[in-house]
């Protein structure tokens, strides 16, 4: 009998499924920040949300994993929502878009990008010296405020300015009726 792993590599399986979830998440990216309408930006940075959480899964991460999903990918799908009845019609024209403020929108994403590729090239990658089964409340939560400290506080902040964005757009969108 031939087994699925004699015809294709486990590596090679394992390396299209993140190279999938890097394509995903970098299409959603663009879908986010390209589109003019706020509906199609919010699709965007969810799809966006929802490849960062393949990648965590294929980090072996699966708690991080879970929580981008509940929290992010949730909570743009609330957000999306709440844009659709805060936006302004569709039939009302969209505002011209100032050239000064989308060439230095890419120069700060560009730098952004370039920041981070240097720190991730930079770093010295080692592989998890051990897994633990342990799930339980209290080892989750040592975890969080020990291991993955800085990727739960940057969920936290991310959380936040997508919370003071809504506040924003709400407020906007009152300013115009």
């Amino acid at each position: 009998m031939i087994a699925i792993t004699d015809i294709i590599s486990p590596v090679l399986v394992a390396r299209g499924a993140f190279w999938l979830m890097v394509t995903v998440t970098l299409t959603g990216a663009l879908l986010a920040v390209a589109q003019r309408n706020i509906v199609h930006n919010i699709l965007g940075l969810a799809l966006a949300m929802f490849g960062i959480t393949g990648i965590y899964l294929y980090l072996g991460s699966q708690f991080v994993a879970m929580m981008q999903f509940l929290i992010y990918v949730g909570a743009i799908c609330m957000t999306y929502i709440f844009a659709i009845m805060l936006s302004p019609p569709i039939e009302l024209e969209l505002p011209k878009r100032r050239k000064a403020k989308v060439v230095t929108a890419l120069f700060v994403s560009l730098v952004a990008f370039i920041v981070m590729v240097q720190m991730i090239l930079s770093y010295k990658w080692a592989p998890v010296t051990s897994l633990s089964r342990d799930w339980s409340i209290e080892t989750i939560g040592q975890q969080l405020l020990t291991r993955y400290f800085l990727v739960f506080e940057l969920i936290s902040l991310l959380l936040a300015i997508a919370i003071i964005g809504a506040i924003m757009i709400a407020g906007l969108v009152r300013r115009k009726n």
